[in-house]
């Protein structure tokens, strides 16, 4: 059913028998960290209305993982994934949770680097790129995060993507550019097809108008 997570009904599907799962073994890691991960893509596609709770029960999950499992990424990983939707959503939120994330993703940086081809390399490299100067953000660092996470997936649409948005951002038009072409020619397919699927819609949608500047 999260395979088919494109179908927004079969992503509740899934969030509901892990939700249940947890329920009935409140020791079940694997539902822990699952749910967590599904809460993020459900809240990332819900109303606003419904996506902070949402995300909040993505935040709950992961914590109940990183208990059941302190040495292991899943639960660091979402905990900080679903923190920083949530910081994203609101500035309250993310003057809440702007450290807690950042410290979450250098764990699991410590546990295990390549985790998900580089996703915690690739989150704190869209950390350093959200955060304030004054709070310790960083262009110079969210740009080494990302090249870094290239390492362990070099067509990561993601990365890609999230390099052309700091490059405009620092009016680096040309090399946007190119990143934006890096997303719509990457391979498509495979465990992470229905995020693939809509960076490549939003490069598509932005390039043209890179081109145009």
């Amino acid at each position: 059913m999260y395979a088919d997570r494109a179908n927004l009904a079969s992503a509740r599907q899934a969030a509901a028998l892990w939700s249940a799962d947890i329920a009935r073994n409140p020791r079940d890691f694997d539902a822990a960290w699952k749910l967590a991960r599904a809460d993020y893509w459900i809240g990332g596609h819900a109303a606003p209305a419904d996506a902070r709770t949402t995300y909040e029960s993505g935040i709950t999950a992961a914590r109940t993982a990183i208990g059941l499992r302190p040495g292991s990424p899943e639960g660091h990983f979402w905990l900080a994934a679903n923190m920083g939707a949530l910081a994203e959503s609101s500035s309250r939120q993310g003057l809440k949770y702007r450290s807690q994330i950042k410290a979450e993703l250098e764990t699991v940086l410590r546990i295990a680097p390549g985790f998900q081809r580089g996703s915690a390399d690739r989150a704190l490299g869209r950390w350093y790129f959200k955060v304030p100067r004054l709070f310790g953000g960083s262009h110079r660092e969210a740009e080494a995060h990302l090249h870094a996470s290239l390492m362990y997936d070099p067509e990561s649409t993601a990365s890609h993507f999230f390099l052309a948005e700091l490059f405009l951002a620092d009016h680096r038009t040309s090399e946007a550019a190119t990143e934006l072409s890096r997303v719509i020619a990457a391979p498509t397919g495979g465990e992470w097809a229905p995020e693939d699927d809509e960076f490549k819609a939003k490069a598509r949608a932005l390039l043209p108008r890179v081109r145009s500047r």
